[in-house]
């Protein structure tokens, strides 16, 4: 009898309990961003190539760190994956050129410097988003990708490639439009500063954003 009892206590339970409602991510979306961006370059040393007949010059390089305004307009994707989580992916295209900022390069054995002019171009990003549903209204995810920037230091221009990652929250303001935050984080890896130079350079970026999105 107290088995009896006790089994129909659980359907009982079962059939009062709400299931969590599907999330209204789960789909096609669109959105918009804008914020503040930083972009920090990090070099390694080098050598100058054909500046003399002589022996090559070791030189350095320091500074060019940017500040600027940030803009980005994303399309994805979230499928669903078990209980409140879900699995997104995405495209992600920022079209605004960062603010210009000066590097110094020295040669010391020629007691010789100058400045080069550093400056971040467009950018995209490619990235799958793992994402857990707060409730049916409110998304937290987070941003795994691969990203592409153009550079321009001293006049010419150069494509950086790395990883992104980024954290964010959004929610359902009416009907099918939502609001976002979010956090990114970019590493681009070293590569040639120059032709005619040995060193490389690598930058460090980030970016906080809000905007708003709708989702199809």
């Amino acid at each position: 009898m107290k088995v009896k009892s006790l089994i129909v206590g659980i359907g009982f339970i079962s059939l009062t309990t709400p299931a969590l409602a599907q999330s209204v991510f789960e789909g096609f979306y669109g959105q918009v961003g804008i914020g503040y961006e930083n972009s920090t370059p990090s070099y390694s040393g080098g050598t100058l190539n054909g500046i003399t007949s002589g022996p090559l010059y070791s030189y350095g390089m320091s500074g060019g760190t940017t500040n600027s305004f940030a803009a980005t307009a994303t399309v994805g994707y979230y499928f669903p994956v078990t209980g409140n989580f879900l699995l997104g992916i995405g495209a992600e295209y920022s079209p605004l050129s960062g603010n210009s900022s000066n590097a110094t390069v020295t040669i010391p054995a020629l007691k010789y410097s100058e400045s080069q002019s550093i400056k971040k171009g467009d950018s995209y990003n490619l990235f799958i988003s793992p994402a857990y549903a707060i409730d049916k209204e409110k998304l937290a995810y987070a941003k795994v990708g691969y990203s592409n920037a153009n550079y321009e230091i001293g006049g010419g221009n150069d494509t950086y490639n790395g990883y992104s990652l980024g954290l964010g929250y959004r929610q359902i303001i009416q009907g099918n439009w939502y609001g976002f935050a979010e956090v990114n984080y970019t590493s681009y890896g070293n590569q040639n500063v120059a032709t005619n130079a040995s060193g490389t350079a690598s930058f460090k970026v980030t970016n906080a954003l809000v905007g708003v999105g709708y989702k199809f």
